[in-house]
């Protein structure tokens, strides 16, 4: 039978507003732009200096994210495996201990819940980690099966560190020991201390976990570290660029979870996303298989596409057109590439379009010049691969840059 534990840390009162999360300490002194948001409950940067010098400390230096808020729940027991097969869509049996996969899951109804990040202990131990709070959809998911699920979400802190010289700075803070580790692998370095090769950057870089109440102590021994590497602190609009460039969805913005939408039909597939590749169907059951073999049957709905914008205006939730006529989609997330000096967007097209449909496709762009507004029409390309790679990404072991 599952078993469930939600640990908390200790707290002296009830908190009102937001929480402060591990790192704030450290964070609130690099405040320049006092731009704060919300992050599951947590007081998290937008943006800490400035847009720009975050965004090329990220691709010519090094960078410090605090990815604590993010949702963490520990699945172990004889029935681990079953229990995270049924509920993803890939085949976690080839997942090997020591590494770590993207992973999606879906509803009855083939619906994405939410995607993220499988990390594999041993065959009976994982630890998934995600946007939205699943801890009470994941006990449901484990009804019946001999697991036990914990909610580590304020237990274990973490750090994101990306950027080319990331790699240098772990070295100098005595953690070289990662030098061999490949693109998704992770490993405990140092009792309480693991590193996983893995970002939301599409650059070289690692995440860092520790415990809650070891938090400052790893902050306070990467910054002394990264004095001549570059470090610099950043927020999550810069982190929104590189994510697109990389070509990375995120949840509520390219996608609804379909648990937090209130209409019917919002939610889409991992199909309709553009992930068939992560939708293991020759596994045996998992949540949605039914739903998702009759969509392969029948047809998607929509279609997620990377498309590069003509001119240089970012056209964030512009309206796409087919003809210049007929409206066929619109745009998730767009950005102007500052690396790639390209106009750039995720996507989403009514199916046919931006999948069978590629040409003559338009995008509506709305600019303001001085106070008055400039309807454009700008052709756009499909694009298949991300718009941003860079070999040191994948350098094993990562070169001195």
């Amino acid at each position: 039978m599952a078993r469930a534990t939600k640990q908390k840390t200790q707290q002296t009162g009830v908190p009102i507003g937001l929480i402060d999360g591990p790192f704030q300490s450290r964070l609130a002194p690099l405040s320049r732009a006092k731009s704060w948001g919300r992050w599951a409950g947590y007081v998290s940067p937008l943006v800490l200096d400035t847009v720009e010098f975050e965004y090329f400390a990220i691709r010519n230096q090094a960078t410090l994210f605090d990815i604590s808020p993010m949702h963490k729940y520990r699945i172990s027991g004889p029935d681990a495996l079953a229990v995270v097969n049924h509920l993803v869509t890939r085949d976690v049996r080839k997942i090997r201990d020591g590494r770590v996969s993207y992973v999606m899951w879906c509803d009855e109804d083939g619906m994405l819940i939410d995607d993220g990040t499988l990390f594999r202990f041993a065959e009976d131990d994982y630890r998934l980690c995600c946007q939205e709070p699943m801890f009470g959809w994941l006990l449901d998911a484990a009804w019946g099966f001999d697991v036990q699920v914990i909610d580590e979400s304020d237990l274990v802190a973490a750090l994101s560190l990306q950027g080319p010289t990331s790699f240098s700075l772990l070295k100098d803070a005595g953690l070289g020991a990662v030098a061999d580790m490949k693109p998704f692998d992770w490993r405990e370095v140092e009792p309480d201390l693991w590193v996983s090769r893995t970002g939301f950057t599409g650059d070289l870089g690692y995440e860092i976990w520790v415990p809650w109440d070891k938090a400052t102590q790893l902050w306070d021994r990467l910054w002394a570290a990264g004095d001549h590497w570059g470090v610099r602190a950043i927020g999550s609009e810069a982190l929104n660029i590189v994510r697109i460039e990389a070509g990375f969805i995120a949840a509520g913005v390219d996608f609804q979870p379909v648990h937090a939408v209130m209409r019917l039909h919002r939610g889409r597939t991992p199909i309709e996303l553009s992930f068939e590749k992560m939708v293991a169907f020759d596994k045996g059951h998992f949540n949605g298989r039914r739903a998702l073999l009759k969509q392969v049957a029948d047809g998607r709905r929509y279609h997620l596409a990377k498309i590069d914008i003509g001119g240089f205006k970012p056209a964030q939730d512009a309206l796409i057109y087919h003809r210049k006529k007929k409206e066929v989609g619109f745009v998730t997330s767009g950005v102007w590439s500052p690396t790639t000096k390209r106009n750039i967007a995720l996507a989403e097209f009514k199916a046919p379009y931006g999948f069978a449909i590629t040409s003559d496709l338009w995008v509506e762009v709305y600019v303001n010049e001085e106070g008055r507004w400039d309807r454009r029409l700008v052709p756009l390309k499909i694009e298949n691969k991300p718009f941003f790679q860079n070999a040191r990404a994948r350098a094993t072991p990562p070169g001195p840059f």
